[in-house]
This record gives C-alpha cells, structure tokens and sequence, in this order.
C-alpha cells in the first residue's frame, strides 16, 4: 500500500539546512512495528506518523519515532510536522493542537519570508534530579579537559537529556563523544543524551550548541527542540525568572540550525510554560510502498 510522505527542513528558512524530517500525514493502517521500520529507512533522527485524534476538538495524533525508538516528545518534529501539514493543505487551521506522547501539544503555524514557521507550547512539569554529572564526567564523555567545562545538570520537558556548559564555542566544536567513558557514564547515568553549548542563558546571550544521543543511534542531531526545552525550563526553575535564548546549532554538521525559546513563571516562581519556535523549509513529496505484513489488521 502507498503511503504519501513529505520531506522537511525544521528551524531553517535556507534550502537543505536545519534539521531533516520525515512526515506521514495519513499513518493510519500503519503497525507500530511499521512506523519503526519506516523510520529507520529515512534513516533522519526522526520521522513523523500522523493519524487522527483521540479527542474530536483535537487536529491530530502524531507519533515520533527515531531509527530506534519511539519518543513521547521532540521539538522538531513537532514544528515540521505542524507545517509540514498545514503547507501540503492537510489542515486549513494554523492554531493546532497535536496529541503526543506527553498530552496535547499547543502549535501556532505563520507566515515566515517564504515558508513557514511555527510556535509549539508545552506545559508539561519540568522533570530533573538533585543529583548532577561531575565536571570530571563530562570531561570525559566529551573527550575534554575539566577546565573547559563549566556546568552540568539534568533536565527533560518529555526527553532526558544531560546538558554540559562548556567555555567558548571552539570547545564546543572541539567536543568528542568518547564511547568507553560514554558507555560508563551511561550505566548509571539520569540521562546519557549529551547537550553540550556555550554562553550563558541568564544574560540572554545566543548559545551555541551541538547534541549526540548514542543510545538512540543518534551521532549528532542538527537542531533539538526538545533539549532547548529543557534547558530554558530548567533555568527559569533556578532563576525564578522568564528566560529566553537564540540557538544555534548544527553548524559543525553544515546544517545550521536556529531556535528560539521562552520559558515563562508564575508569581510563584514556578515554571509556568516553555515555547519554542522556529521556521520550516519544505524540501520533497513523494510515496512509499509500505508492505502488507506491516499493517495493522481489524
């Protein structure tokens, strides 16, 4: 059975840039088992499958999966699958809300130069832990001298993630995923998905940031929505105060990326709600012959 699909490059308004994604937006007849195996043979840190909501006032249900492993959550394929969809005319609204893994997903879709672009805001609880990596342990994960790394932390928004500030953004480039102390680090671990940036968000300065999930058979992702999430979420925790950040990522890889995030407080400090945002490109559409052994039968 033939199953449309488009091609998108999120948080780019340049050709062949940003982040690559896969989209499905009629998924449905689908296996699990197929969804995995689909994504695994676009081979891109995520593809898309959109099937229809569980609750009408909804848009839609997207799944994501990596080559993998299904997420609950990710900040790119959310925003190229909302434009993906509202560009290709699957939906005529552009104020959507998308049902996944964490719960509905808010997403406002615009006009951006000539493509589009979009706001996801997501207020699910920010989940860490006390306990935080060593600086020696990053160190180490990131083939690095202890004096070049800054600070590290736990965080996630729906994905785990451990982020490392490092000192200047040649460091950053510097960083190597070293598999033994990877590998050791991982076993005992909150998160092994290595964020690692330089600058500083409390004075809303840019950051520049790379990302490596070996867990996932991710070597480096171009643009991680859901790590900048995170990140934004986790400092306003500490701060007590709205944080917003600029980043830049996937310049290393010859696909840069930029992202913008906002998270918000309440009067009590608490973190209220983290929007991220950025632009889509649309790069191709096509079919892919999907087999009937993974389709799910009544």
């Amino acid at each position: 059975m033939l199953y449309d699909f488009h091609i998108v490059d999120v948080f780019t308004s340049s050709p062949f840039a940003g982040n690559q994604l896969a989209v499905l937006p009629n998924a449905e007849g689908i296996s699990v088992e197929g969804m995995r195996l689909i994504a695994r043979e676009f081979n891109f840190t995520e593809s898309t499958f959109v099937l229809p909501p569980t609750d009408p006032a909804h848009n839609a249900r997207v799944r994501i999966f990596t080559p993998r492993a299904e997420l609950d959550f990710a900040g790119h394929p959310t925003i190229g699958t909302a434009c993906a969809l509202v560009s290709n005319g699957h939906l005529t609204d552009r104020e959507l809300v998308l049902e996944e893994g964490v719960g509905p997903i808010e997403v406002s879709v615009r006009d951006h130069n000539d493509c589009l672009a979009a706001t996801l805001t997501t207020t699910t609880p920010l989940a860490s832990t006390e306990v935080r990596p060593t600086i020696s342990e990053l160190a180490s994960v990131l083939s690095l001298d202890p004096s070049q790394v800054t600070e590290g932390y736990f965080a996630s928004l729906g994905v785990d993630f451990c982020f490392a500030r490092l000192a200047s953004p040649d460091i950053v480039d510097a960083a190597t995923i070293d598999p033994p102390s990877w590998q050791q680090f991982a076993r005992n671990a909150w998160s092994s998905n290595m964020f690692f940036y330089s600058g500083n968000p409390i004075d809303d300065e840019t950051l520049y940031a790379r990302m490596s999930a070996p867990a996932h058979d991710v070597s480096e992702d171009p643009a991680t929505g859901s790590a900048v999430a995170a990140l934004v979420g986790w400092v306003a925790t500490q701060t007590k105060h709205d944080v917003h950040v600029e980043v830049i990522q996937g310049a290393a890889m010859g696909r840069r990326s930029e992202i913008t995030a906002t998270a918000r407080v309440g009067g009590d400090g608490g973190l209220q709600s983290v929007e991220v945002g950025g632009p889509t490109r649309m790069c191709a559409t096509g079919q892919i012959e999907v087999d009937e052994s993974f389709l799910d039968r009544p």
